[in-house]
Formats: structure tokens, sequence, C-alpha cells
């Protein structure tokens, strides 16, 4: 296994042009799960010790960090992320912070989930980074305060031990906890900035919600679906199709480089569990002069069952929500949708619910893993 790469101190200072010319960055492997930190799914970063120079709220900004060197507010260089003040000791013989001292942020997680890896993006922090940083995970029923995370009964789990980081880097940490987490608390050992925190891992719904929902759409992201796999990523990622609600721009759906062969492009998916599905949506939102031309929709039950078409070949219209009543509900645990011959869709529903092997199944597994 490949060691993660990892990046320690000061940037170059910034000396004009494209800031992100000698930003350090690695492609890390679990970036192909799903970010449980998206604001889209209903992150927050609900508490922070000290927000100084600049807000909280920026870690979970979607996209990279912007910087404008000629951006100067009341308090000093405006930045787009989380900024504390400079912490200082306790006397003029003692003037530096201790070991001990640390800002913090709690965050909580969109979806809960198992975490796969943890990205703490420290761009345009080139001399104001901090040393060290480390996460801690939690799991908290319900939607507890601030006051309530930070209570003695609350269990902490060390996901990122405290770990120096590079300033102007993309410091990224796999994670290896197999439990349930809905909460984090991010440290930054002694103080400085951090622009982005992304949190990538698959999501463990809550079985008893989604048993009282009944019908519900059961590829969807926070539901537990997953898309695993596709033949294209260029312009988007696939998961962008399961996110909650509708598309807001085009770049909030999935869309593929043009095609020059006599080929077709695809995404296949993991539902939430086992499922028996009786309706479908495809939307092409935004999608106006590049959305797929026809779609068709496939099932298979177990790793190693049959695809089975679901949806036959059907044409699309573009910036339009497609809506299909199957005529026999369709029993699987992956889904494949199909676009020809390229381009792309915004959205996929699948409306269903759980089958008995598949509601005990989820069950199982959010109590093997503390849910």
């Amino acid at each position: 296994m490949t060691a993660t790469q990892s990046f320690t101190g000061d940037a170059n200072p910034y000396g004009g042009g494209d800031p992100y010319a000698d930003y350090r960055t690695a492609d890390f492997p679990f970036t192909r799960y799903a970010d449980l930190a998206d604001r889209r799914l209903g992150a927050a970063v609900v508490a922070a010790n000290d927000e100084f120079f600049a807000q909280r709220e920026n870690l979970l900004v979607p996209g990279p960090a912007e910087f404008d060197p000629e951006h100067f507010g009341h308090k000093g260089k405006v930045m787009d992320g989380w900024e504390t003040r400079r912490r200082r000791g306790a006397s003029a013989d003692h003037p530096w912070p201790t070991a001990e001292d640390h800002d913090w942020a709690l965050v909580r997680l969109g979806a809960p989930g198992v975490i796969r890896g943890i990205v703490v993006d420290t761009a345009h922090f080139r001399g104001n980074y901090p040393q060290a940083v480390s996460v801690e995970g939690a799991s908290v029923p319900g939607s507890p305060s601030a006051e309530e995370l930070l209570g003695d009964h609350v269990k902490w789990t060390t996901l990122v031990p405290r770990t120096p980081v590079g300033g102007h880097a993309a410091n990224g940490f796999p994670v290896s906890v197999e439990q349930r987490f809905t909460h984090l608390r991010v440290n930054q050992h002694p103080d400085g900035g951090i622009a982005r925190l992304r949190v990538y891992g698959e999501v463990v719904p809550d079985p008893a919600w989604l048993s009282v929902l009944g019908t519900f759409d059961v590829v969807a992201l926070e539901n537990g679906g997953r898309a695993e796999d596709a033949s294209d990523l260029f312009y988007s990622p696939a998961s962008n199709t399961i996110q909650p609600g509708r598309s807001h721009k085009m770049d909030d759906g999935w869309e593929t480089r043009r095609r020059r062969d006599r080929g077709n492009d695809w995404i296949s998916y993991r539902l939430a569990a086992q499922a028996r599905i009786r309706a479908l949506e495809i939307d092409t939102a935004y999608l106006k002069g590049n959305s797929a031309g026809w779609a068709s929709v496939s099932v298979k039950d177990g790793e190693s069952g049959a695809w089975t078409e679901i949806l036959a070949r059907t044409r699309l219209q573009p910036d339009t929500n497609h809506r299909f009543v199957l005529p026999e509900p369709a029993v699987g645990t992956h889904a494949r949708v199909d676009i020809y011959p390229d381009g792309g869709i915004s959205r996929l529903r699948l409306f269903g619910s759980l089958t008995e092997a598949g509601a005990a199944a989820l069950t199982a597994r959010h109590q093997e893993l503390g849910g």
C-alpha cells in the first residue's frame, strides 16, 4: 500500500500570478467517496472557539478557496477560510503558547457515516497555517447543541492524531476507524488558518428513519446510495446525480466529454440496501445543449447478479425532469444508468422501499458500526 503523501513547512510568499501555481497536492485515493461534510447534505460548522480573522463557515464552502491579495478589512487580511488570532503565552517570561494550546471547530456531518479519509486544505495560508492538526469524531443522536457536544458525556474518538501539516497544501489523512460518526472536532495546534475541510466516506443511514418513510429514493446519497463507477468523469463527479434537491447549475450534474466513437457513457450505483423499485426520475436540469440524447436504466440483485433493464432506451429532453412508473416493481441492490451517446444528466431518482432482507442487512450494519 502506497503511503499518503504529506506536506510540512511554509509555502513561498505569494509572488503574483496564479496563486495555485505552487499549491501542493496529491492524488488521495479516498476522494472517490462522497464528501460527508457537503453543505448540500446539510453539513455545518456549528461552533468554533475563535474566528477573529476569518469565519468558521468558510471551511465547508463548495469549490476551492479564492485569494485576493488586495483584500484587507478592519481586522487585517481577508482570507477565504477559518483563521484564528495568534495565541500568546502567559507572561513576558513565557510568551509562547503551551504545547496543549489549540483552537477548535465543531462540524456536523451532513450525512452520518464511516469516514475513509479527511483533507485539511490550507490553500493560501502560506505562513499563517497551523503547525499541526488533529481530528476527532463522535456519534451523537438527534440535533445536539454546541454546548451538548462539548459536554463530558460525549465520547470523542481520534481519527487523525496530532500531525504536522504544510502551508498552501492539501493535507490528506486516511482514516481506518470502522464506526459511524455524526460530528467532528477539528483542532489546529496552536492557531492559524484552514481554508477547506473535506470528509470522505460512506453514508450509513438510520434504518428506523427509512422504515418510517416507507417509500423513498433508494439511490439517494443521503439515504445510503453510492455512485460506484462511471465511464467518464471529465467535467463532474457521478455522485452529483444522487445529491439532494434539483440541480442549480450545469456543473451540479454529471456531464461527460464528447464521444468520438460508437460507444456510450454510464454510471453504476449501489443502492441503500436491497430494494423494490416502483418508479424513477431522470432529470436533465440545466443541461440544454449537452444533455444525453437517450437513457436506459437497469438493476441487478447482488454483486454477481445479471443486469435487467427496467427502462428501455428512452428519448430525453434538455432541461427536463422525466418521470416513469414501472409496470411491475423491480428488486435489486445495484442500478446502472446508460446514456446515449454522451452528454449528461443532473439527477437520477429511484423510488421504492427496502425488502425485508434489505432492511435487516441495513439494521445489522447500523448496529455493527455503533449507530
